[in-house]
């Protein structure tokens, strides 16, 4: 990317891109979340569409501010939730994206990105959106990652009731770009 950068720093963790060919780091905490998301090649490119363009995040109640309106391998976004004094930024740099093909065969898209200096985990988040020869159109979330400092290490019990509160606006905000509701 040309021009100054929205987050400093580079990927601060072990693993880059193995949320894309795996296998995941060993020594670190991985979460999977699956959800389905509709039917048919229309639901799949509405969800892909969104997803590739930011919608995925900003739907699930994400302020999104990136280099890119599109996801592109190297662009950096910094995802923000919260208020006031207790807004957390979320700098993150896109390590892999796999584009949807021509046709409405079975297939998956989809794109991964890695955390910066400023992020509360140091990790990798993956979402991947596909469709099978039925026609079913499913959203795999793939994360894996360990705090990045001592002060959200001590507020664990927190740190993954907000995971899963993010988790679950993620899939929400999926089954509404399928539906074509965003």
């Amino acid at each position: 990317m040309n021009g100054p950068r929205i987050a400093p720093g580079g990927l601060n963790y072990a693993g880059i891109g193995s949320t894309e060919h795996g296998p995941l780091p060993a020594d670190v905490e991985c979460l999977v979340s699956e959800a389905y998301l509709g039917h048919g090649p229309a639901a799949y490119r509405r969800a892909v569409q969104g997803m590739l363009t930011w919608q995925l995040q900003r739907g699930a109640g994400l302020r999104v501010r990136a280099e890119s309106d599109a996801v592109v391998p190297g662009a950096r976004v910094v995802s923000g939730f919260g208020a006031g004094p207790f807004r957390i930024d979320a700098p993150c740099e896109v390590v892999w994206v796999r584009a949807p093909v021509p046709g409405d065969g079975p297939q998956s898209a989809g794109f991964g990105y890695g955390t910066l200096p400023g992020h509360p985990v140091r990790g990798e988040e993956a979402f991947e959106i596909s469709i099978d020869g039925n026609g079913m159109v499913l959203i795999k979330i793939t994360a894996f990652g360990v705090p990045s400092s001592w002060f959200y290490a001590a507020g664990g019990a927190l740190a993954k009731r907000a995971r899963a509160l993010i988790t679950s606006r993620y899939l929400g905000s999926a089954q509404e770009l399928a539906a074509g509701v965003n």
